[in-house]
C-alpha cells in the first residue's frame, strides 16, 4: 500500500496563515461561541484555523471586528513571526544542545582485580 509522503502546508489549502486558534485560546472563546457570534457554523472556524477554507471578505471583517485586532493580525500570506519575537524582539531560545552520549566502552577505566 502507497502512502502519500507529502507534508501539508501550515497555511492549508488556502494559502492562508491564521491565528485564530491562538486568539480564541487566549480569550477562552470556543468554536462554537466564535461561530454563534459570527452567525457561521462552528465547523467554518475549524476550517478556518486548519486553514482548508478561506474567509469571505465578510467573515474576515467579522473575525476582526470580534477580536478587536485588524485583518492582518488575523490573517496572513506568510508565516507569522513568533509572539514573542514580535512583542520582544527576540527569537526563542534553542534548548540546550545535550552532551555527546559515552558509549559503554568508551573512556572507562578497568576495574581493579
Amino acid at each position: 500500500m502507497h502512502e502519500n509522503t507529502k507534508t501539508k502546508d501550515p497555511a492549508g489549502e488556502s494559502g492562508l496563515y491564521n491565528r485564530i486558534s491562538v486568539l480564541r485560546a487566549e480569550r477562552g472563546v470556543s468554536r462554537q461561541q466564535l461561530a454563534d457570534a459570527l452567525q457561521v457554523n462552528y465547523q467554518t472556524i475549524g476550517f478556518l484555523e486548519r486553514g482548508d477554507y478561506s474567509p469571505s471578505l465578510k467573515l474576515a471583517f467579522g473575525l476582526s471586528e470580534f477580536f478587536d485586532l485588524p485583518i492582518e493580525a488575523i490573517f496572513s500570506t506568510r508565516p507569522f513571526q513568533p509572539l514573542s519575537e514580535q512583542v520582544y524582539g527576540k527569537r526563542p531560545r534553542t534548548p540546550h544542545p545535550q552532551p555527546p552520549q559515552r558509549n559503554n566502552h568508551e573512556s572507562r577505566t578497568p576495574h581493579p582485580r
